[in-house]
């Protein structure tokens, strides 16, 4: 069943925060735990744009963090992670050497910068500004769709935006995921309204539209934004998280396995053109009693939550001035 919000904030110990630039159709989202915690990545996209991901690794010295940014604006949104850094400093947060406190806040930016809005922001992009006013509006509840850095995101055929779910297991476990969809290809079964993560639809959180049957000649065609856009304006930033005690290393396997959940929910996916992305965070609540057991059906549910936000991402979308693509609630809702 998924947890009582539907939402990676499900995870205690977790709050996410949004900040937007309706402007700029571009924002920026902060996953912020109460605690330092175990993180780790995985980076199936051929192109990505990250700050801080290479500590994340199982063999590298730091192994909790302070907060996660998910960030529009391609390069320019890695300042994004500068803000929250700077503000969780002001707070007090932060790996302790000697004296001071370094804050560790790994980014990952999406590429939206030829979807309508106006980019025109001389020598003063709007991250930085973004990424503190997302930390500061962190809570456990939190919008998706058209905002933070689903503000400007689109797919193949629709628009994208911000994701989240939840489940929580057996054995008392949570696990959720976040997500910031603004994928090559699409999220749909071909140009219909049924979502291809729809085998793994909890009740009707997103249409309980199932599949289409028979399945349309064009379900498996490759179309991708390179119909209309220029190569590169693409990636599906994404969190896993769960409050079970992991190590790095199970991090790390989490993170990989999670990524089946994007493959279930995106066609194609992890593509040269893709940055496809996940962060796996773990605050360390709830002891795995069964082993590696446990930890293949943790990995199984991360999938599952991150394929159902995907398609929560879509199909809360909201329209706005410009875009070049409907939204799925417009074209089927």
């Amino acid at each position: 069943m998924t947890g009582e919000k539907n939402l990676i904030t499900d995870v205690p110990g977790l709050r996410v925060g949004n900040a937007s630039d309706a402007k700029t159709k571009s924002g920026v989202t902060v996953i912020w735990p109460d605690e330092p915690c175990v993180a780790s990545v995985a980076i199936h996209g051929g192109a990505p744009g990250t700050r801080e991901t290479a500590l994340l690794e199982p063999e590298q010295t730091v192994d909790r963090v302070d907060a996660l940014v998910l960030s529009g604006g391609s390069a320019f949104g890695l300042d994004a992670g500068s803000g929250v850094q700077l503000r969780l400093a002001e707070l007090g947060h932060g790996f302790q050497v000697g004296p001071v406190r370094v804050p560790i806040v790994p980014t990952a930016i999406l590429f939206d910068l030829l979807n309508g809005g106006d980019k025109d922001w001389g020598i003063n992009p709007p991250y930085r500004d973004l990424g503190r006013k997302a930390l500061d509006a962190a809570g456990q509840d939190f919008e998706l769709g058209s905002v933070g850095a689903g503000t400007g995101a689109t797919t193949a055929n629709l628009k994208g935006g911000l994701g989240s779910a939840s489940i929580k297991l057996a054995n008392g476990i949570t696990v959720g995921a976040i997500v910031a969809v603004n994928a090559l290809g699409r999220a749909t079964v071909g140009d219909t309204k049924h979502f291809w993560a729809a085998p793994h639809e909890i009740g009707d959180e997103f249409g309980a539209n199932g599949y289409p049957s028979p399945l349309p000649d064009d379900a498996t065609t490759v179309r991708t934004k390179l119909d209309a856009l220029t190569p590169g304006a693409n990636t599906t930033i994404a969190a896993v998280a769960t409050d079970a005690i992991l190590s790095k290393a199970e991090a790390k396997r989490l993170a990989v396995m999670a990524h089946d959940g994007l493959g279930r929910a995106l066609w194609p996916a992890h593509t040269p053109l893709d940055g496809d992305l996940v962060f796996a965070l773990a605050t360390g609540k709830q002891p795995m009693t069964g082993g590696i057991v446990d930890m293949v059906q943790l990995g199984a549910a991360a999938a599952s939550c991150l394929a159902r936000a995907i398609a929560h991402g879509v199909y809360h979308a909201s329209p706005a001035d410009a875009d070049p693509y409907p939204t799925w609630q417009k074209k089927f809702g």
